[in-house]
């Protein structure tokens, strides 16, 4: 019987991870690329999540528990109606580009996908509580069953990327998933049948909670009921990893390596630590966990405020074993304080909130409070503070005030290290972080034995140390909003202004005023940017230009007298750098005309542009990690062709360090019958303000290309092999990942 159990919640967890990332998927090419679309999609589904544990928990403590089988199967059947799951352009509003969608996105998030989304998450709470009221052996501790739930989370988190993105449809996808759905279907009926025939479900008792007589996990009677103290404790060891999955995902991706499906990896070891820590045996006790998340939060402070970038993969695993350690320390404790069976179904409950306001802080509340990723080294704070405390390490109450007073001496201590930086003239940078993060830090794990006091005087480190540890006045702006963390930069030698999201270059300007026109960066005029403009710019006729992706509007200082140019941008905050001649002047001192500046994503925007428009459509919009998959579609292309004049021509910027995008390009060429070159320039000259770049350009016939298609630099993309033409229904980012 646990098998038929543990089988049923398997599958009901891999439907659920599944259909999350199958149908955000399904809803980006409507609306548009941005991130909203996914922490949106997030949003609903832990909110649905919560809402299925609070169904599990009133249906197991108000009905009898035959009568809980029936609803819920009534309810799984009544579900089907929904499949398969699929989105129609006639059923979504059509919204003017100023309005918010988010609304709009919930409602559609729960007419397509509500209502299976729902049942499926109450499957887990609930048939662990139906298996607590057998008469199995087992049944006294069901718990082993979450950890075999978060398996068939985990085999369908690296599932969906690994194999069912990369060879199924999305419309295949959703047929598939309904046949799954079909499966669990077959599965409760099993499961209500066998409690039924030959393990019938014990009636509950009055005041018993819905549960049979059993023994207490942790020692309390059934019945007895949970405290106000301890539902807040577990909220809170379930806040605390929510939190820092999300936030060190944002750090890595923001600070460290813009690698794509980076997020896969902090969730896969996020729910490898429920699977650890509800195991039935125990593989790594709470005090040797104890023992080592301080030693590598103190390694980690050092190497966040150190700022270290490199080398890239050793800093990625140094970031994700320490939240592997905090992760499974709090998941750890919440398995050792499971209650009794009675009260499984609310200790879900109560786990599901406090994940659920992890991600509504990080998501929702922090890149409004901080203009940097703040919340990763809080919730590493508050991980090493939710350390079990040892009795044999803890001081009298009359002397508690120290494990305030040395914390603050700790951080006081930093402050004035890192102020006598400049009295010291240190050479070298890592003896300076040596000894004005080292020393505290050093002295900070003497506290390693009082679990309050360390954890005060690494949150002390960490706040005064990223106060006072800058990057010696060099970044001029700062802001984070919803797309992330933007600033301007200025270089050591006083030669650029600079500006960057993230870690990824977004373009350059030399600060002397005679030179402030030229375009740098990716663009510069030695460049493929350069000679595409040099073609396009010998024609006789004035034409016009759209570029998607602002940037630093370097762009500009390619126009000539009469051309028309727009540019289209989803981030407010890079318009407004862009615009700012504080710190950027292209746009006000170097255009021959007023450029037109269109916020929103560019796929739905430039539907509104006239058909044969365009002369020239520039798309740079692909060099960070989050590439915009919707804009490298066959639909997309069909779009960019509408808009283009017949001897038009189509330029894609996509150098990036971690995706070959060139076969994605040619497929898309080949499949629409057009001509397509590339210039791989691997040519850098700092001094000058040149990064490399590689480009690609299509056009209807070789000779829209003019002199391009002689030249020795432009060669040919023919496409693959064995093409795979991406569309709105089928993409596949692993194929693209550069593996050397």
């Amino acid at each position: 019987m646990p098998f038929l159990f543990g089988l049923t919640l398997f599958v009901s967890a891999t439907l659920l991870f599944w259909v999350q990332p199958m149908v955000a998927k399904m809803l980006l090419p409507f609306w548009g690329g941005a991130p909203a679309v996914w922490n949106t999609c997030m949003v609903f589904f832990q909110a649905v999540l919560l809402a299925g544990y609070v169904y599990a928990h009133l249906l197991t403590s108000r009905l009898s528990a035959r009568s809980q089988t029936v609803v819920h199967l009534a309810l799984l059947l009544s579900a089907a109606a929904f499949l398969p799951v699929a989105v129609s352009e006639a059923n979504l509003p059509n919204l003017s580009p100023e309005s918010d969608p988010s609304w709009w996105l919930l409602g559609c998030l729960l007419a397509i996908v509500g209502g299976p989304f729902f049942i499926l998450s109450s499957s887990g709470p609930l048939f662990q509580k139906w298996f607590s009221n057998t008469r199995h052996p087992a049944a006294k501790d069901p718990y082993f069953l979450y950890g075999v739930s978060n398996l068939g989370s985990l085999i369908a988190l690296l599932g969906y990327a690994v194999i069912i993105e990369p060879n199924l449809r999305l419309r295949t996808q959703s047929w598939v998933w309904a046949g799954g759905y079909a499966v669990l279907i077959l599965l409760s009926l099993c499961c209500t049948a066998f409690l039924w025939r030959w393990h019938p479900l014990a009636v509950p008792k009055p005041g018993s909670n819905g549960s049979p007589e059993e023994p207490a996990v942790t020692g309390e009677s059934p019945a007895e009921p949970l405290s106000l103290r301890r539902q807040i404790k577990w909220t809170f060891l379930a806040f605390v990893p929510s939190s820092l999955m999300l936030g060190v995902t944002n750090f890595l991706t923001t600070d460290i390596a813009s690698i794509p499906l980076i997020w896969v990896i902090p969730l896969a070891i996020y729910l490898l630590t429920f699977i650890l820590a509800f195991s039935r045996r125990r593989l790594v006790s709470l005090r040797w966990l104890s023992r080592a998340l301080p030693i590598g939060a103190l390694g980690l402070t050092f190497l966040i405020l150190s700022r270290a970038t490199q080398p890239v993969w050793l800093l990625m695993v140094c970031h994700l074993l320490v939240f592997f350690l905090a992760a499974l320390l709090c998941h750890g404790r919440l398995a050792e304080d499971r209650p009794a069976p009675a009260h499984l179904t609310e200790f879900y409950l109560w786990i599901s909130l406090g994940g659920v306001l992890g991600g509504l802080f990080n998501a929702l509340l922090a890149p409004h409070l901080f203009n940097a990723v703040l919340e990763y080294p809080l919730a590493l704070v508050l991980a090493c503070l939710l350390r079990p405390r040892d009795s044999a390490g803890e001081i009298a109450a009359g002397r508690r005030w120290l494990d305030f007073a040395l914390p603050l001496l700790l951080g006081t201590l930093t402050v004035g290290l890192a102020l006598m930086i400049p009295f010291f003239e240190f050479r070298s940078v890592h003896l300076r972080n040596a000894v004005v993060i080292g020393v505290p830090a050093l002295i900070g794990f003497t506290f390693v034995d009082r679990t309050v006091r360390f954890g005060l005087g690494l949150g002390a480190i960490l706040l005064c140390g990223g106060l006072f540890l800058g990057t010696s006045g060099q970044t001029l702006f700062r802001e984070r909003n919803f797309f992330g963390v933007s600033r301007v930069t200025r270089d050591a030698a006083g030669t650029f202004r600079r500006m960057f999201h993230g870690n990824t270059l977004h373009g350059r300007q030399f600060l002397a005023s005679h030179r402030q026109c030229e375009p740098l960066a990716y663009y510069h005029r030695t460049g493929p940017l350069g000679g595409i403009f040099e073609q396009f710019n010998a024609r006789p006729a004035a034409a016009r230009v759209a570029v998607i992706g602002l940037g630093t509007g370097s762009m500009i200082s390619y126009a000539t007298v009469g051309q028309e140019w727009t540019y289209y941008e989803i981030d407010p905050l890079v318009v407004r750098i862009a615009s700012d001649t504080n710190y950027f002047t292209y746009l006000s001192h170097c255009a021959k005309a007023k450029p037109k500046l269109v916020l929103g994503d560019a796929r739905l925007r430039l539907r509104e542009a006239p058909d044969a428009f365009y002369g020239l459509i520039v798309l740079d919009a692909f060099s960070s990690d989050a590439i915009p998959v919707h804009l490298l579609t066959a639909q997309a292309l069909e779009l960019y062709l509408s808009k283009l004049a017949p001897d038009g021509m189509l330029a894609f910027h996509i150098s990036n360090r971690y995706l070959e995008l060139e076969p994605v390009v040619g497929d898309l060429a080949r499949n629409a019958g057009l001509v397509c070159y590339g210039w791989d320039d691997m040519f850098d000259d700092t001094r000058q303000g040149k990064d490399a770049s590689h480009w690609v350009v299509l056009a209807r016939k070789s000779q829209n290309l003019g002199g391009l298609v002689k030249s020795s630099r432009w060669l040919p993309v023919p496409g693959r092999s064995e093409p795979k033409v991406w569309t709105d229904d089928f993409s596949n980012i692993l194929s693209a990942l550069k593996w050397k």
